[in-house]
């Protein structure tokens, strides 16, 4: 049996824009669903964080939630199993009140919520399922991993030592001991596809931040006989980087097209034929982008403190904050000062504002 794995889709991200919204949801109608049926998958795993907001969710999220992810499972006659990830818990120390719950019930047949570990079995196949572990159901997530006869894992899971976002590491959480008596697990939470040939965390399936751009995404199918995992690349984005340098391309015939629908940043390397530029920059205009930025003036950047190369690349916050700690001169312990803008990072970009 071939079984259909997403995870992290963040409903109501980015403040509930309706861009993104939209962008999300294209991704299901045009891709995501009609490869569920022309494949017959019949089974589907989400690994945690359907929603994006731990504290509440707007009417319209709700709808499209339940209307355009939630009822197309239905029709189709898909069993979901949803696990409960970090995003989707109201407290931090128990999954007991969550919003997949909430928000879905007992209403559909085929719908299966786990804020509790839990084995499964698909077509035969024994899979243990973790959801989001916290301070109430650690010892008895503890427990059921350790009594469970299943091969695989698959759970929302923050384990050291992988990519959370580009160029940062995750340093808390587990031990990739804990999970060697599985022979693979498959996990949710960070966004970045990683492995290391045993711990395998998947993606989102879609960007939703600037530091998604340039990184593939998607979802993936799980043959549960020959444990063969394929990936399906979603060939939708909304982020776009243009590195524009006129001594090396031409932009007079450059394709537009391809950033309709997409946020665009032109990132000036260099600008020698001023007309051409303007010229550029006025298509962009006009080939319905949600938005334009163009990069080309760093005089705010303090030269003595910031490096050349972090102007010269332009790189995503995270990289540029590791950038600028690095060239500083300090005796505190560089790593220390990285893993606290880390943390300080990740809970910004949780705040319910």
């Amino acid at each position: 049996m071939r079984v259909a794995i997403i995870t992290d889709t963040h409903f109501g991200a980015r403040n509930d824009n309706q861009n993104f919204s939209e962008y999300f949801f294209k991704f299901y109608e045009e891709h995501f669903f009609p490869y569920l049926k022309e494949n017959n998958i019949t089974h589907c795993l989400h690994l945690g964080d359907i929603m994006d907001r731990r504290k509440f969710v707007s009417y319209r999220t709700a709808k499209n939630f339940r209307e355009r992810f939630i009822k197309p499972f239905s029709d189709l006659g898909i069993q979901l199993h949803i696990l409960v990830g970090n995003h989707d818990t109201y407290f931090k120390n128990t999954n007991e009140v969550n919003s997949i719950t909430e928000l879905i019930g007992t209403r559909y047949d085929n719908v299966h919520i786990y804020p509790e570990a839990k084995e499964i079995e698909l077509d035969g196949l024994p899979v243990m399922l973790v959801p989001w572990i916290n301070a109430s159901n650690h010892a008895k997530t503890m427990s059921a991993m350790d009594k469970s006869k299943a091969d695989i894992l698959m759970g929302h899971l923050e384990v050291q030592g992988f990519e959370m976002i580009k160029g940062v590491h995750c340093e808390n959480g587990y031990a990739k001991d804990l999970f060697r008596k599985f022979d693979t697990v498959f996990s949710g939470h960070f966004h970045i596809k990683s492995d290391d040939g045993h711990i395998y965390y998947l993606g989102n399936p879609y960007e939703i931040y600037w530091n998604d751009c340039g990184d593939k995404k998607g979802f993936h199918i799980f043959d549960t006989e020959t444990r063969q995992l394929d990936r399906i690349v979603n060939p939708l984005t909304i982020y776009k980087k243009i590195y524009y340098d006129d001594t090396t391309t031409n932009y007079k015939d450059h394709d537009i097209t391809q950033y309709k629908d997409n946020y665009v940043k032109v990132i000036v390397v260099n600008k020698k034929d001023l007309y051409q530029f303007d010229q550029f920059v006025d298509k962009l205009l006009r080939a319905d982008c949600y938005e334009v930025k163009v990069i080309e003036d760093f005089s705010d950047l303090d030269a003595n403190t910031v490096s050349d190369d972090i102007v010269a690349n332009t790189q995503d916050t995270m990289t540029i904050l590791n950038l600028y700690i690095d060239d500083i001169e300090t005796s505190l312990d560089k790593g220390r000062l990285k893993n606290l803008q880390r943390q300080l990072y990740m809970e910004a970009q949780d705040l319910q504002i």
